[in-house]
Protein backbone atom coordinates (compact mmCIF):
# COMPACT_ATOMS: atom_id res chain seq x y z
CA UNK A 1 0.00 0.00 0.00
CA UNK A 2 1.36 3.16 -1.04
CA UNK A 3 0.18 5.37 2.11
CA UNK A 4 0.66 4.34 5.66
CA UNK A 5 -2.33 2.98 6.53
CA UNK A 6 -4.50 4.49 9.44
CA UNK A 7 -6.25 2.45 12.06
CA UNK A 8 -8.34 2.75 15.45
CA UNK A 9 -7.79 0.14 18.43
CA UNK A 10 -11.03 0.32 20.79
CA UNK A 11 -10.58 -1.78 23.74
CA UNK A 12 -10.98 -1.46 27.21
CA UNK A 13 -7.83 -3.71 28.57
CA UNK A 14 -4.62 -1.43 28.40
CA UNK A 15 -2.68 -4.59 27.88
CA UNK A 16 -4.48 -5.47 24.45
CA UNK A 17 -4.35 -1.79 22.83
CA UNK A 18 -0.59 -1.40 24.12
CA UNK A 19 0.53 -4.95 22.34
CA UNK A 20 -1.75 -3.90 19.14
CA UNK A 21 -0.34 -0.57 18.51
CA UNK A 22 3.04 -1.95 19.14
CA UNK A 23 2.41 -4.96 16.77
CA UNK A 24 0.47 -3.20 13.91
CA UNK A 25 3.14 -0.49 14.04
CA UNK A 26 5.60 -2.91 13.19
CA UNK A 27 3.48 -4.26 10.34
CA UNK A 28 3.49 -1.00 8.73
CA UNK A 29 0.60 0.69 10.42
CA UNK A 30 -0.01 3.80 12.01
CA UNK A 31 -2.42 3.26 15.33
CA UNK A 32 -4.54 5.14 17.34
CA UNK A 33 -6.14 4.16 20.79
CA UNK A 34 -9.84 4.17 21.85
CA UNK A 35 -10.90 3.29 25.71
CA UNK A 36 -14.28 3.03 25.32
CA UNK A 37 -17.25 2.82 22.61
CA UNK A 38 -17.58 6.88 22.82
CA UNK A 39 -13.92 7.72 22.56
CA UNK A 40 -14.18 5.37 19.73
CA UNK A 41 -17.08 7.25 17.68
CA UNK A 42 -15.61 10.82 19.15
CA UNK A 43 -12.44 9.77 16.96
CA UNK A 44 -13.96 8.67 14.08
CA UNK A 45 -15.93 11.94 13.55
CA UNK A 46 -12.69 14.18 14.21
CA UNK A 47 -10.60 12.01 11.94
CA UNK A 48 -10.49 9.76 8.99
CA UNK A 49 -9.38 5.75 9.47
CA UNK A 50 -8.42 2.99 6.94
CA UNK A 51 -10.02 0.54 9.56
CA UNK A 52 -11.32 0.02 12.71
CA UNK A 53 -10.17 -2.92 15.49
CA UNK A 54 -13.16 -2.83 17.89
CA UNK A 55 -13.82 -5.22 21.15
CA UNK A 56 -17.19 -6.22 21.04
CA UNK A 57 -17.81 -5.69 25.15
CA UNK A 58 -16.88 -2.53 25.95
CA UNK A 59 -17.79 -1.03 30.05
CA UNK A 60 -19.60 1.65 28.42
CA UNK A 61 -22.10 -0.55 26.37
CA UNK A 62 -23.01 -3.34 24.01
CA UNK A 63 -20.60 -2.97 21.24
CA UNK A 64 -22.42 -3.84 18.60
CA UNK A 65 -23.88 -0.56 19.54
CA UNK A 66 -20.63 1.02 18.95
CA UNK A 67 -21.03 -0.66 15.29
CA UNK A 68 -24.18 0.76 14.39
CA UNK A 69 -22.91 4.06 15.00
CA UNK A 70 -18.83 3.95 13.58
CA UNK A 71 -21.17 2.27 10.51
CA UNK A 72 -23.58 5.05 10.67
CA UNK A 73 -20.57 7.95 10.73
CA UNK A 74 -18.11 5.81 8.33
CA UNK A 75 -20.35 3.52 5.54
CA UNK A 76 -17.41 2.20 4.04
CA UNK A 77 -14.76 1.69 6.66
CA UNK A 78 -14.22 -2.37 7.36
CA UNK A 79 -14.54 -2.91 10.98
CA UNK A 80 -13.00 -5.74 12.38
CA UNK A 81 -14.91 -7.28 15.69
CA UNK A 82 -12.73 -8.89 18.02
CA UNK A 83 -13.86 -10.59 21.70
CA UNK A 84 -13.17 -13.54 23.96
CA UNK A 85 -16.64 -14.65 24.24
CA UNK A 86 -17.08 -15.81 20.45
CA UNK A 87 -20.37 -17.79 18.95
CA UNK A 88 -21.41 -18.68 15.97
CA UNK A 89 -24.79 -16.51 16.61
CA UNK A 90 -22.73 -13.14 18.14
CA UNK A 91 -20.91 -13.11 14.69
CA UNK A 92 -23.93 -13.30 12.63
CA UNK A 93 -25.61 -10.19 14.67
CA UNK A 94 -22.37 -8.90 14.14
CA UNK A 95 -22.36 -9.03 10.45
CA UNK A 96 -25.26 -7.90 10.32
CA UNK A 97 -24.97 -4.88 12.73
CA UNK A 98 -22.35 -4.17 9.62
CA UNK A 99 -19.14 -5.91 10.48
CA UNK A 100 -16.88 -6.29 8.40
CA UNK A 101 -15.36 -9.23 10.13
CA UNK A 102 -14.90 -10.99 13.76
CA UNK A 103 -12.21 -12.94 15.30
CA UNK A 104 -11.95 -14.13 18.65
CA UNK A 105 -9.27 -13.44 21.22
CA UNK A 106 -6.27 -14.95 21.84
CA UNK A 107 -5.61 -14.28 18.03
CA UNK A 108 -1.48 -13.32 16.38
CA UNK A 109 -1.51 -10.05 15.59
CA UNK A 110 0.28 -11.01 12.45
CA UNK A 111 -3.19 -12.30 11.01
CA UNK A 112 -4.88 -9.23 12.26
CA UNK A 113 -1.96 -7.14 10.07
CA UNK A 114 -2.53 -9.31 7.32
CA UNK A 115 -6.51 -9.66 7.73
CA UNK A 116 -6.99 -5.41 7.73
CA UNK A 117 -4.04 -5.14 4.87
CA UNK A 118 -6.90 -7.65 2.72
CA UNK A 119 -9.71 -5.35 3.48
CA UNK A 120 -7.83 -1.93 3.04
CA UNK A 121 -6.78 -3.10 -0.39
CA UNK A 122 -9.86 -4.04 -1.37
CA UNK A 123 -11.82 -0.60 -0.59
CA UNK A 124 -9.25 1.34 -2.23
CA UNK A 125 -9.89 -0.95 -5.06
CA UNK A 126 -13.14 -0.09 -4.55
CA UNK A 127 -12.97 3.58 -4.22
CA UNK A 128 -10.36 3.76 -7.42
CA UNK A 129 -12.84 1.88 -9.69
CA UNK A 130 -15.76 4.32 -8.22
CA UNK A 131 -13.27 7.22 -9.05
CA UNK A 132 -13.25 5.88 -12.68
CA UNK A 133 -16.66 5.48 -12.56
CA UNK A 134 -17.48 8.80 -11.41
CA UNK A 135 -14.55 10.99 -14.15
CA UNK A 136 -16.35 9.03 -16.73
CA UNK A 137 -20.35 10.14 -15.54
CA UNK A 138 -18.56 13.50 -15.32
CA UNK A 139 -17.41 13.30 -19.12
CA UNK A 140 -20.46 12.35 -20.36
CA UNK A 141 -22.60 14.57 -18.19
CA UNK A 142 -20.40 17.84 -19.00
CA UNK A 143 -23.07 19.14 -20.97
CA UNK A 144 -25.95 19.12 -19.17
CA UNK A 145 -25.45 21.77 -17.05
CA UNK A 146 -24.93 19.63 -14.15
CA UNK A 147 -21.67 20.67 -12.25
CA UNK A 148 -19.91 19.05 -9.57
CA UNK A 149 -16.71 16.64 -8.41
CA UNK A 150 -17.58 16.10 -4.80
CA UNK A 151 -18.75 12.58 -3.86
CA UNK A 152 -22.02 13.81 -3.28
CA UNK A 153 -22.71 15.01 -6.93
CA UNK A 154 -20.63 11.92 -8.25
CA UNK A 155 -23.15 9.72 -6.26
CA UNK A 156 -25.96 11.67 -8.00
CA UNK A 157 -23.96 11.25 -11.38
CA UNK A 158 -24.31 7.55 -10.59
CA UNK A 159 -27.87 7.52 -10.06
CA UNK A 160 -28.99 9.81 -12.89
CA UNK A 161 -27.14 6.59 -14.57
CA UNK A 162 -29.51 3.90 -13.55
CA UNK A 163 -32.24 5.84 -13.96
CA UNK A 164 -31.11 6.56 -17.72
CA UNK A 165 -30.82 2.78 -18.81
CA UNK A 166 -34.22 2.08 -16.89
CA UNK A 167 -37.87 3.29 -17.74
CA UNK A 168 -38.75 3.16 -14.24
CA UNK A 169 -40.24 6.17 -12.76
CA UNK A 170 -38.12 8.73 -11.16
CA UNK A 171 -38.28 11.16 -8.45
CA UNK A 172 -36.16 14.03 -8.02
CA UNK A 173 -36.03 15.54 -4.81
CA UNK A 174 -34.17 19.01 -3.37
CA UNK A 175 -34.11 22.39 -2.53
CA UNK A 176 -34.95 24.86 -4.78
CA UNK A 177 -32.32 25.87 -6.86
CA UNK A 178 -30.12 22.71 -6.76
CA UNK A 179 -30.97 21.66 -10.24
CA UNK A 180 -33.76 18.89 -10.49
CA UNK A 181 -34.96 20.18 -14.09
CA UNK A 182 -31.26 19.69 -14.84
CA UNK A 183 -31.30 16.32 -13.72
CA UNK A 184 -34.07 15.34 -15.09
CA UNK A 185 -33.23 16.51 -18.52
CA UNK A 186 -29.97 14.48 -17.77
CA UNK A 187 -31.82 11.19 -17.68
CA UNK A 188 -33.77 11.99 -20.63
CA UNK A 189 -30.53 13.30 -22.62
CA UNK A 190 -28.93 9.70 -21.77
CA UNK A 191 -31.57 7.20 -21.34
CA UNK A 192 -33.67 5.20 -24.97
CA UNK A 193 -35.77 8.26 -25.18
CA UNK A 194 -33.86 10.82 -26.25
CA UNK A 195 -35.05 11.47 -29.64
CA UNK A 196 -38.50 12.39 -28.51
CA UNK A 197 -39.78 15.22 -26.48
CA UNK A 198 -38.97 16.29 -22.96
CA UNK A 199 -41.87 18.85 -21.37
CA UNK A 200 -41.60 20.41 -18.29
CA UNK A 201 -44.17 20.94 -16.04
CA UNK A 202 -44.06 23.57 -12.49
CA UNK A 203 -47.32 21.91 -10.93
CA UNK A 204 -47.44 25.25 -8.05
CA UNK A 205 -48.28 27.63 -11.01
CA UNK A 206 -51.59 26.15 -11.97
CA UNK A 207 -55.14 25.26 -10.76
CA UNK A 208 -56.80 21.74 -10.03
CA UNK A 209 -58.38 22.85 -13.08
CA UNK A 210 -56.31 24.44 -15.56
CA UNK A 211 -53.47 21.62 -14.85
CA UNK A 212 -55.72 18.72 -15.71
CA UNK A 213 -56.57 20.58 -18.51
CA UNK A 214 -53.03 21.53 -19.69
CA UNK A 215 -51.50 17.79 -18.74
CA UNK A 216 -54.57 15.86 -20.28
CA UNK A 217 -56.28 17.55 -22.47
CA UNK A 218 -59.84 18.89 -22.71
CA UNK A 219 -62.70 18.59 -24.92
CA UNK A 220 -64.55 21.85 -26.43
CA UNK A 221 -66.70 23.15 -24.05
CA UNK A 222 -65.44 20.88 -21.25
CA UNK A 223 -65.18 24.59 -19.27
CA UNK A 224 -65.51 28.00 -19.55
CA UNK A 225 -62.91 29.07 -22.30
CA UNK A 226 -62.51 25.77 -23.86
CA UNK A 227 -63.36 27.05 -27.48
CA UNK A 228 -62.31 23.61 -29.09
CA UNK A 229 -60.80 19.98 -28.64
CA UNK A 230 -57.39 20.22 -27.43
CA UNK A 231 -54.28 17.40 -26.84
CA UNK A 232 -52.60 17.64 -23.55
CA UNK A 233 -49.47 17.73 -22.76
CA UNK A 234 -49.14 13.57 -21.87
CA UNK A 235 -50.04 13.20 -25.76
CA UNK A 236 -47.75 15.71 -26.49
CA UNK A 237 -44.75 13.96 -24.75
CA UNK A 238 -46.10 10.38 -26.13
CA UNK A 239 -42.52 8.23 -26.42
CA UNK A 240 -40.83 10.85 -24.24
CA UNK A 241 -41.28 12.15 -20.90
CA UNK A 242 -43.53 15.17 -18.90
CA UNK A 243 -40.96 16.50 -15.88
CA UNK A 244 -43.50 17.21 -13.17
CA UNK A 245 -41.74 19.48 -10.64
CA UNK A 246 -43.20 20.71 -7.25
CA UNK A 247 -45.61 18.08 -7.19
CA UNK A 248 -46.02 18.88 -3.48
CA UNK A 249 -48.57 21.46 -4.21
CA UNK A 250 -51.19 19.92 -5.82
CA UNK A 251 -54.45 18.44 -4.25
CA UNK A 252 -55.80 15.23 -3.62
CA UNK A 253 -57.59 15.23 -6.34
CA UNK A 254 -55.12 15.99 -9.25
CA UNK A 255 -52.57 13.27 -7.44
CA UNK A 256 -55.92 10.76 -7.79
CA UNK A 257 -56.09 11.63 -11.54
CA UNK A 258 -52.00 11.43 -11.70
CA UNK A 259 -52.34 8.10 -9.88
CA UNK A 260 -54.79 6.61 -12.07
CA UNK A 261 -52.83 7.83 -15.55
CA UNK A 262 -49.68 6.07 -14.33
CA UNK A 263 -51.21 2.69 -13.33
CA UNK A 264 -53.21 2.49 -16.91
CA UNK A 265 -50.78 4.19 -19.31
CA UNK A 266 -54.25 6.49 -20.76
CA UNK A 267 -55.55 9.78 -20.09
CA UNK A 268 -58.95 11.01 -20.66
CA UNK A 269 -59.01 14.35 -21.86
CA UNK A 270 -61.23 16.63 -19.71
CA UNK A 271 -64.92 16.40 -20.55
CA UNK A 272 -64.83 13.26 -22.48
CA UNK A 273 -65.72 9.65 -21.86
CA UNK A 274 -62.69 8.46 -23.92
CA UNK A 275 -59.77 7.12 -22.99
CA UNK A 276 -56.29 7.17 -24.96
CA UNK A 277 -53.04 5.41 -24.54
CA UNK A 278 -50.28 7.05 -24.26
CA UNK A 279 -46.59 6.16 -23.92
CA UNK A 280 -44.66 8.73 -21.49
CA UNK A 281 -41.81 8.61 -18.80
CA UNK A 282 -43.11 10.59 -15.43
CA UNK A 283 -40.00 12.05 -14.15
CA UNK A 284 -41.68 14.17 -10.86
CA UNK A 285 -40.05 16.37 -8.92
CA UNK A 286 -40.41 18.00 -5.01
CA UNK A 287 -38.69 20.79 -2.94
CA UNK A 288 -40.68 19.59 -0.35
CA UNK A 289 -40.10 16.35 2.35
CA UNK A 290 -42.12 13.88 0.01
CA UNK A 291 -42.17 11.02 2.68
CA UNK A 292 -42.98 13.77 5.70
CA UNK A 293 -45.96 14.76 3.97
CA UNK A 294 -47.11 11.31 2.97
CA UNK A 295 -47.13 10.55 7.07
CA UNK A 296 -48.71 13.80 7.86
CA UNK A 297 -51.24 12.55 5.45
CA UNK A 298 -50.39 15.77 2.87
CA UNK A 299 -49.59 13.40 -0.14
CA UNK A 300 -51.31 9.89 -1.35
CA UNK A 301 -48.80 7.23 0.12
CA UNK A 302 -49.65 5.46 -3.13
CA UNK A 303 -48.63 8.05 -5.53
CA UNK A 304 -45.52 8.86 -3.96
CA UNK A 305 -44.53 5.33 -3.93
CA UNK A 306 -45.56 5.03 -7.48
CA UNK A 307 -43.81 7.79 -8.32
CA UNK A 308 -40.40 7.29 -6.10
CA UNK A 309 -39.02 3.75 -7.69
CA UNK A 310 -35.80 5.31 -8.20
CA UNK A 311 -35.47 8.77 -6.01
CA UNK A 312 -32.67 11.18 -6.60
CA UNK A 313 -31.54 13.34 -3.72
CA UNK A 314 -29.57 16.94 -5.05
CA UNK A 315 -27.47 18.02 -2.20
CA UNK A 316 -27.44 21.85 -1.03
CA UNK A 317 -24.68 23.95 -2.38
CA UNK A 318 -23.81 24.62 1.00
CA UNK A 319 -23.32 20.39 1.72
CA UNK A 320 -20.49 20.90 -1.54
CA UNK A 321 -18.76 23.66 -0.89
CA UNK A 322 -16.23 22.30 -3.30
CA UNK A 323 -17.80 22.86 -5.92
CA UNK A 324 -18.34 26.47 -5.52
CA UNK A 325 -15.59 27.37 -7.76
CA UNK A 326 -16.10 24.24 -10.54
CA UNK A 327 -19.38 26.51 -10.86
CA UNK A 328 -17.86 29.56 -11.00
CA UNK A 329 -15.48 29.09 -13.60
CA UNK A 330 -18.88 27.17 -15.46
CA UNK A 331 -20.46 30.61 -15.35
CA UNK A 332 -17.97 32.82 -16.57
CA UNK A 333 -17.18 30.77 -19.55
CA UNK A 334 -20.43 30.88 -20.21
CA UNK A 335 -20.66 34.42 -19.69
CA UNK A 336 -17.86 35.41 -21.91
CA UNK A 337 -18.58 32.35 -24.52
CA UNK A 338 -16.23 33.18 -27.48
CA UNK A 339 -15.32 36.67 -26.55
CA UNK A 340 -11.50 37.53 -25.53
CA UNK A 341 -10.62 38.46 -22.57
CA UNK A 342 -12.44 36.01 -20.46
CA UNK A 343 -14.34 37.34 -17.44
CA UNK A 344 -11.86 36.87 -14.36
CA UNK A 345 -12.63 36.71 -10.78
CA UNK A 346 -10.66 38.66 -8.56
CA UNK A 347 -9.24 36.22 -5.78
CA UNK A 348 -11.02 38.81 -2.89
CA UNK A 349 -14.68 38.18 -4.89
CA UNK A 350 -13.76 34.40 -5.35
CA UNK A 351 -13.01 34.65 -1.07
CA UNK A 352 -16.67 36.00 -0.64
CA UNK A 353 -18.88 33.60 -2.69
CA UNK A 354 -16.65 30.50 -1.60
CA UNK A 355 -17.69 31.54 2.55
CA UNK A 356 -20.95 32.72 1.49
CA UNK A 357 -23.76 29.82 2.18
CA UNK A 358 -25.77 29.86 -0.46
CA UNK A 359 -29.91 29.54 0.48
CA UNK A 360 -31.05 29.77 -3.08
CA UNK A 361 -28.37 27.12 -4.11
CA UNK A 362 -26.94 26.96 -7.53
CA UNK A 363 -29.59 29.25 -9.11
CA UNK A 364 -28.59 31.96 -6.37
CA UNK A 365 -25.01 31.60 -7.34
CA UNK A 366 -25.69 31.84 -11.26
CA UNK A 367 -28.00 34.90 -10.26
CA UNK A 368 -25.34 36.20 -8.83
CA UNK A 369 -22.61 35.59 -11.68
CA UNK A 370 -24.78 37.26 -13.95
CA UNK A 371 -25.04 40.33 -11.75
CA UNK A 372 -21.92 40.58 -11.23
CA UNK A 373 -20.88 39.88 -14.86
CA UNK A 374 -23.37 43.31 -15.59
CA UNK A 375 -21.71 45.11 -13.20
CA UNK A 376 -17.85 44.45 -14.15
CA UNK A 377 -15.55 46.73 -16.12
CA UNK A 378 -13.03 45.13 -18.09
CA UNK A 379 -13.97 41.94 -17.82
CA UNK A 380 -12.86 41.64 -14.50
CA UNK A 381 -15.30 40.82 -11.39
CA UNK A 382 -13.86 42.64 -8.28
CA UNK A 383 -15.57 42.11 -5.01
CA UNK A 384 -18.05 45.17 -5.52
CA UNK A 385 -19.70 43.37 -8.15
CA UNK A 386 -21.60 41.21 -6.10
CA UNK A 387 -24.50 41.37 -4.41
CA UNK A 388 -24.72 43.29 -1.36
CA UNK A 389 -25.80 40.08 0.77
CA UNK A 390 -22.46 38.40 -0.61
CA UNK A 391 -19.90 41.48 -0.43
CA UNK A 392 -19.97 44.50 2.28
CA UNK A 393 -23.30 46.06 1.94
CA UNK A 394 -20.52 49.29 1.53
CA UNK A 395 -19.13 47.96 -1.00
CA UNK A 396 -21.61 46.34 -2.59
CA UNK A 397 -23.56 49.81 -2.79
CA UNK A 398 -20.37 51.96 -4.29
CA UNK A 399 -20.34 49.60 -7.03
CA UNK A 400 -24.10 50.10 -8.01
CA UNK A 401 -23.81 53.91 -7.56
CA UNK A 402 -20.54 54.00 -10.09
CA UNK A 403 -22.67 52.18 -12.91
CA UNK A 404 -25.79 53.39 -12.10
CA UNK A 405 -24.87 57.41 -12.29
CA UNK A 406 -28.34 59.06 -11.35
CA UNK A 407 -28.95 55.97 -8.45
CA UNK A 408 -28.79 58.59 -5.21
CA UNK A 409 -25.65 57.57 -3.23
CA UNK A 410 -26.25 55.32 0.29
CA UNK A 411 -25.63 56.95 3.61
CA UNK A 412 -22.44 55.30 4.74
CA UNK A 413 -21.48 54.77 8.05
CA UNK A 414 -19.20 57.28 9.56
CA UNK A 415 -17.77 54.57 11.61
CA UNK A 416 -16.88 52.90 8.51
CA UNK A 417 -13.70 55.25 7.99
CA UNK A 418 -10.56 56.28 9.58
CA UNK A 419 -9.72 59.53 11.58
CA UNK A 420 -7.46 61.99 9.64
CA UNK A 421 -4.68 61.21 12.11
CA UNK A 422 -5.57 57.59 11.56
CA UNK A 423 -5.25 58.04 7.71
CA UNK A 424 -1.50 59.64 8.01
CA UNK A 425 -0.54 56.77 10.14
CA UNK A 426 -1.35 54.43 7.81
CA UNK A 427 -0.17 56.70 5.05
CA UNK A 428 3.48 56.80 6.26
CA UNK A 429 3.75 53.18 7.69
CA UNK A 430 3.04 52.61 3.94
CA UNK A 431 5.71 54.56 2.46
CA UNK A 432 8.30 53.66 5.14
CA UNK A 433 7.29 49.78 4.27
CA UNK A 434 7.58 50.66 -0.18
CA UNK A 435 11.42 52.62 0.98
CA UNK A 436 12.95 49.83 3.26
CA UNK A 437 11.98 52.57 6.61
CA UNK A 438 14.63 55.16 5.03
CA UNK A 439 13.97 57.99 6.63
CA UNK A 440 15.44 60.37 4.00
CA UNK A 441 13.67 58.43 1.21
CA UNK A 442 10.29 58.68 3.21
CA UNK A 443 10.79 62.54 3.35
CA UNK A 444 11.36 62.87 -0.34
CA UNK A 445 8.12 60.69 -1.33
CA UNK A 446 6.44 62.99 1.46
CA UNK A 447 8.05 66.15 0.62
CA UNK A 448 8.53 67.14 4.47
CA UNK A 449 11.73 67.08 6.30
CA UNK A 450 13.62 64.22 7.93
CA UNK A 451 13.38 65.46 11.26
CA UNK A 452 9.11 65.73 10.70
CA UNK A 453 9.09 62.33 9.45
CA UNK A 454 11.15 60.95 12.29
CA UNK A 455 8.78 63.01 14.95
CA UNK A 456 5.65 61.42 13.37
CA UNK A 457 7.03 58.26 13.41
CA UNK A 458 7.55 58.62 17.18
CA UNK A 459 4.28 60.53 17.13
CA UNK A 460 2.64 56.96 16.22
CA UNK A 461 5.01 54.84 17.40
CA UNK A 462 5.65 52.84 13.49
CA UNK A 463 8.60 50.30 13.14
CA UNK A 464 11.20 51.54 10.75
CA UNK A 465 15.32 50.43 10.51
CA UNK A 466 17.58 52.37 12.53
CA UNK A 467 19.45 54.42 9.49
CA UNK A 468 23.34 55.38 9.84
CA UNK A 469 23.90 58.09 13.13
CA UNK A 470 26.16 60.10 10.68
CA UNK A 471 23.73 60.24 8.11
CA UNK A 472 21.14 61.66 10.31
CA UNK A 473 23.65 64.15 12.00
CA UNK A 474 24.60 65.48 8.36
CA UNK A 475 20.82 65.98 6.93
CA UNK A 476 20.10 67.49 10.61
CA UNK A 477 22.26 70.08 10.08
CA UNK A 478 20.85 71.65 6.36
CA UNK A 479 17.12 70.46 7.04
CA UNK A 480 14.41 72.78 8.68
CA UNK A 481 13.36 71.91 11.83
CA UNK A 482 10.18 73.91 11.61
CA UNK A 483 6.55 71.49 12.32
CA UNK A 484 4.57 71.74 9.08
CA UNK A 485 1.19 73.05 10.07
CA UNK A 486 -1.54 70.74 10.38
CA UNK A 487 -3.24 71.99 6.99
CA UNK A 488 -0.15 70.57 4.74
CA UNK A 489 -0.31 67.29 6.82
CA UNK A 490 -3.50 66.60 6.10
CA UNK A 491 -2.72 67.85 2.30
CA UNK A 492 0.32 65.96 1.92
CA UNK A 493 -1.48 62.55 3.33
Amino acid sequence: MSETPQILVADDERSIRLALEAGLAVSGFRVACARTGREAIAAIRAQTFDAIVCDIFMPDGDGLEVVRQLRAARPTTPIILMTAQGSLELAVRARSEGASDFIAKPFEVEALAALLRRYIDARREAEAAAAQEGASLLNELSHSGLVGRSAAMIAVYKLIAHAAATEATVMVMGESGTGKELAARAIHHFSARAGKPFIAVNCSGLTDTLLEAELFGHTKGAFTGAASDRGGLFEAADGGALFLDELASTSAAFQASLLRVLQSGEVRRVGSAQARRVNVRVIGASNAPLRELVAAGGFRADLFYRLSVLTIDLPPLRERIGDIELLLHHFLRRASGDAQPQFRLTQEAADALCAYSFPGNVRELENAMTRAVALSSNRLITLDCLPPHIAPPRVGAMCESRNEPNRPRPCIEVDDWPTMDEAQRRYLQLVLNEVGGSRRRAAAVLDLTRRTVQRMIAKYQLTAPDENEAEIENENEVEACAEPSPEELEEKA
